[in-house]
């Protein structure tokens, strides 16, 4: 019983440090702010994370994996290859105010100087990655794409997907239809379909 209150004291902290780093940013997130939105002590958030880097780090992963695994079920929902990659692009774009792309945009900006963040952001981007890589490869197989280099195909999209993100909520030089868009022709040209087919 008392191991399942750890992880459910873990899992609060988790939520609670999301909750913050959404509304200040990660670089702005501090312990006694997540321990004072919980009514609990800052050492008790160390006692669980150790060092506060430690704690970003595992908030940052808390969240994204919960997009992970809404894309894993999207995945597995898809009828083809066609219908896969069009269920990647529509979850991995920002949605709605985007507070999962505003997260990973400050990890970006962190992971220069914390190797916590770097790791973690590494390890995530990889997963992500390697469901579209592993998209392509399934539709290259079946006949659906025409793709001579998968994994350079997968890069482009992922850095073209990147880039517009940035642009729409950064710089806001982009709209989100725009954003849809052109990713989803960038796509298609990747892996030689018809744009349409991805709308």
């Amino acid at each position: 019983m008392a191991r399942r209150g750890v992880a459910v004291r873990r899992e609060e902290i988790l939520a609670a440090t999301v909750e913050l780093i959404d509304t200040g940013g990660l670089a702005g997130a501090r312990v006694k702010d997540v321990a004072a939105a919980l009514g609990i002590s800052a050492g008790l958030v160390f006692y669980h994370f150790d060092t506060k880097d430690k704690l970003l780090a595992a908030a940052f992963r808390h969240a994204v994996e919960k997009d992970l695994r809404r894309l894993e079920r999207a995945i597995a929902r898809a009828s083809d290859p066609v219908d896969r990659l069009r269920r990647i692009l529509a979850l991995y774009g920002p949605q709605g105010s985007a507070p999962g792309w505003r997260l990973w945009i400050d990890a970006w900006a962190l992971a220069q100087r914390e190797p916590a963040i770097r790791r973690v952001l590494r390890h995530l981007d990889e997963q992500w990655a390697s469901g579209l890589h592993e998209t392509v490869l399934a539709g290259v197989r079946s006949g659906h794409f025409s793709c001579p280099d998968p994994a350079a195909s997968v890069a482009r999209i992922g850095a073209t997907l990147d880039g517009l993100s940035v642009a729409a909520l950064v710089y806001r030089t982009v709209t989100r239809t725009q954003l849809r868009t052109w990713v989803r022709e960038a796509a298609a040209r990747e892996v030689g379909l018809d744009p349409s087919l991805l709308t």
